[in-house]
């Protein structure tokens, strides 16, 4: 039974089916309004959302299936204290797939571990979010006929944006492809984003400043927002903020076939004067979600169907257990005690390991 926990849990072939399935849903959409008929999806939302929340929602209703969940984590037993792990073990008896987001990193995880039903992420801190992904992978592959071949800029929030963790680690797999980081200092890429799947893919990167001097080669320029929910110093968000605004003046230069993603909800770092500009892409990328999330839940229930037995996501790994503890603050392992530390192993003779729930390098064990 297959869950979706990293982008990475699915192939590029099974990222070339789901596309294509998506842009079959939004052409024939009659022909899939019963496949899900008599299922139903747990929307399990510890975080705000509106638009993955929603589009999962929608997705599922579309398809003839049911909603039962809740969008805030104080409408749940975990409010109560209940683990992540007794959480899911009783909606798998309730329900036939799971949606989960939560502000705790590795959640997901624990969840698939524990789940009798299939999960997807739909969000886990500021570790990973798979399906906005596919809205993106589904949105580039649209607008520019390939993700093969390109340059593709990240602007603002580079260190605990999720949503762009994720799309380096699905596009690192594409051939030619060149990644443009824009951020502040205080916001670039962790460092095993660019160690441990840009250079080990061999995927060209370049850091810098100024998004000026970048916007002329790029053929997609991904902007997101400064995240005030991962700063623990409002001050540090306030100064940060406003660093990048995108706005007519800035696109000056661009590329006419340039295309601008965002996984949204914006704040005030791309102008609405931009939304009429035909390069603007984010609300279709809105749109290419839910289709996107359709085709994944139809294939995991599919899957589901021909093989009830639990899947062992860590089977295969070199892993350590418990000579190591992590130290993320928003780590899974920060909140239930009773999980057990597990690292994989990255590069033992340099003695990096990391959680398998946050990414979070090790430190020894007191």
């Amino acid at each position: 039974m297959k869950s979706v926990v990293d982008i990475l849990d699915l192939s590029k072939e099974e990222l070339a089916s789901l596309m294509a399935t998506a842009m079959d849903i939004a052409a024939h959409p009659e022909k899939y309004s019963d496949k899900c008929k008599g299922k139903k999806l747990a929307s399990l939302f510890f975080e705000p959302s509106t638009r993955t929340r929603l589009s999962f929602e929608a997705a599922m209703m579309e398809l003839g299936g049911n909603v039962i969940g809740f969008a805030e984590e104080r409408s749940s037993s975990v409010a109560k204290g209940e683990s992540i792990a007794d959480t899911v073990k009783i909606i798998s008896l309730y329900a036939d797939i799971i949606a989960m987001r939560t502000p705790k990193e590795g959640s997901a995880l624990v969840a698939a571990m524990n789940s009798d039903i299939p999960v997807i992420n739909a969000g886990d801190g500021g570790h990973s979010h798979p399906t906005q992904t596919l809205a993106d992978l589904l949105t580039i592959y649209k607008e520019k006929g390939r993700l093969d071949n390109l340059t593709v800029g990240f602007c603002g929030d580079l260190k605990y944006g999720r949503t762009v963790h994720s799309l380096i680690a699905a596009l690192s797999r594409y051939t030619a492809v060149k990644a443009v980081l824009i951020s502040p200092d205080e916001l670039r890429i962790p460092n095993y984003v660019k160690y441990e799947i840009l250079e080990k893919n061999g995927v060209e990167y370049v850091e810098t400043h100024s998004l000026e001097e970048a916007i002329p080669s790029l053929d997609v320029l991904y902007m997101t927002r400064i995240q005030r929910e991962r700063f623990s110093d409002p001050t540090e968000y306030d100064r940060l903020k406003d660093t990048y605004i995108l706005n007519p003046e800035k696109l000056i230069n661009a590329r006419r076939d340039m295309i601008i993603l965002h996984p949204l909800p914006r704040v005030n770092e791309i102008s609405v004067k931009i939304d009429s500009d035909p390069r603007a892409c984010y609300f279709k990328q809105a749109l290419n979600g839910k289709h996107m999330r359709m085709a994944l839940i139809l294939m995991l229930l599919d899957e589901a169907a021909k093989n009830r037995e639990r899947e062992d996501l860590l089977a295969g790994k070199k892993l350590v257990y418990n000579k190591y503890r992590c130290i993320g603050q928003r780590c899974i392992t920060a909140t239930e005690q009773e999980l057990e530390h597990i690292f994989k192993e990255i590069d033992p003779e340099r003695g990096i390991y990391r959680c398998i729930y946050c990414e979070k390098k090790a430190v020894i064990a007191k």
